[in-house]
């Protein structure tokens, strides 16, 4: 396994891209099983998960093209449906969270779809009972054992448009249970959906490959089915996470930093929040530069309480930035309430940043309160190990304000989602380097 080595405890300064959408890019991956023609799509993020999922797709039929590391073309005219009951596909479904996506275009297209139950980060329980629900809703039957962990859907017949109720406004399970719609009879309509951007970007290219989504952006999707989707091409919005992640490097280890073409418009409260812990940003059309700050000051509400920052469904704020956050916040001048609504294990990271000398009450697995050093003392390297993806880059942006060297371990989880990020880094001036 790979470590990063870095030594931290000096100012960055240049520009920098954010990569293609992670999360987006494995929903519309997904998409392009929905229809025997070419889908060309562009600014893929060159990361494990996504070339997990290309390699999944290979090994189901799916012929791919690579024009570059971000752009590709699928043609799913010759899946082999037979591959779903081999143990090659438990192995390689079982290792990849967005694999639970091609469910609902297999089931759409072939009548069946199966996953084993997929991996992902360790950060808590992540249900898949939406994504199931709403595949029942629509006419397919159920299959599989719970304790072999490997679930299916199947039908006899055409999917049936209907309307359904999500118990939770989960992304990737909009998204499935959409990629199934688009294709069944009749009229489909979600309500409680999610409508992160990557979803509109989902919609956006289903409806240029033919399908008849209405509500985009709003949380009531409606489907009118179409009996067959054509092909197109798609390019992935910036990954919002990255941009986040780029603003709290920037302000802990008071770096001179622009991020170009930031994809301004679709990140939502993301500025605001980064605002709210004291930091300057300048929005230049779809640059964000961020200056050095020498000190940056966490607001109070109006009543002078503790700030609380914590995730909602969008528009509210990501949860895959609160760790970024929180990280962030270990230096400003005052005290945050960090709440992770979504997942219980998410926090559980924050001991090793206790470690490096942060001060954090971990009040339960959903809540820590940062006091933040105000830079009168600077976080202590040390060797620690990355949990998930984004507990990972939180521990690096921490690595790069210590004064010293750091190891950080098991930065595969890391590679699962930031594409070569330490060459990146290094473009700014960091000293960091991967050893085997």
């Amino acid at each position: 396994m790979s470590q990063f080595k870095i030594r931290g405890g000096k100012p960055l300064k240049g520009d920098i891209v954010p990569q293609g959408a992670k999360n987006e890019a494995l929903q519309v991956i997904c998409a392009t099983l929905l229809t025997p023609e070419p889908v060309t799509i562009s600014n893929l993020p060159d990361i494990v998960d996504v070339r997990k999922l290309i390699d999944l797709l290979a090994a189901l039929g799916v012929k791919i093209t690579p024009h570059s590391p971000n752009e590709y073309t699928f043609q799913a005219d010759t899946i082999d449906i037979d591959y779903l009951y081999t143990d090659d596909f438990r192995r390689r479904g079982a290792a990849l969270r967005g694999s639970v996506m091609i469910v609902g275009p297999l089931l759409a297209r072939f009548g069946k779809g199966y996953i084993p139950k997929p991996g992902g980060d360790k950060i808590g329980r992540r249900r898949l009972d939406t994504h199931f629900d709403g595949f029942i809703k629509l006419g397919a039957r159920l299959r599989g054992n719970p304790g072999e962990n490997f679930y299916g859907v199947e039908t006899h017949s055409p999917l049936q448009g209907t309307y359904m109720l999500l118990e939770e406004a989960s992304v990737t399970g909009t998204a499935n249970i959409l990629m199934a719609a688009v294709l069944a009879r009749g009229t489909t309509t979600i309500y409680h959906a999610a409508c992160e951007p990557y979803i509109q970007q989902l919609c956006r290219m289903l409806n240029s490959m033919g399908a008849r989504i209405t509500g985009i952006g709003s949380n009531l999707l409606t489907i009118e089915g179409v009996t067959s989707l054509h092909g197109t091409t798609h390019r992935c919005l910036p990954d919002m996470i990255e941009v986040g992640s780029f603003i709290g490097l920037a302000a802990i280890t008071g770096s001179d930093i622009t991020i170009r073409n930031a994809g301004v418009p679709y990140l939502g409260q993301i500025p605001s929040v980064f605002r709210k812990l004291g930091i300057t940003l300048h929005i230049i059309g779809d640059d964000i530069h961020i200056p050095p700050h020498d000190h940056y000051e966490i607001d109070t509400f109006m009543d002078g309480s503790i700030m609380t920052i914590s995730d909602a469904p969008w528009p509210g704020f990501t949860p895959d930035l609160l760790s970024i956050v929180l990280v962030t916040a270990t230096q400003a001048r005052g005290s945050v309430l960090i709440h992770q609504k979504m997942f219980e294990s998410r926090l559980f990271f924050v001991d090793k940043l206790i470690d490096m000398g942060a001060q954090i009450i971990l009040c339960d697995p959903h809540r820590a309160t940062v006091i933040g050093l105000d830079r009168r003392q600077p976080l202590r390297p040390a060797t620690m190990s990355s949990p998930d993806i984004r507990a990972g880059v939180s521990l690096l942006i921490a690595a790069l304000s210590a004064d010293g060297t750091s190891i950080i371990q098991n930065i595969e989880q890391i590679d699962r989602g930031y594409q070569n990020i330490e060459h990146r880094l290094r473009l700014l001036g960091a000293d960091i380097e991967r050893i085997p």
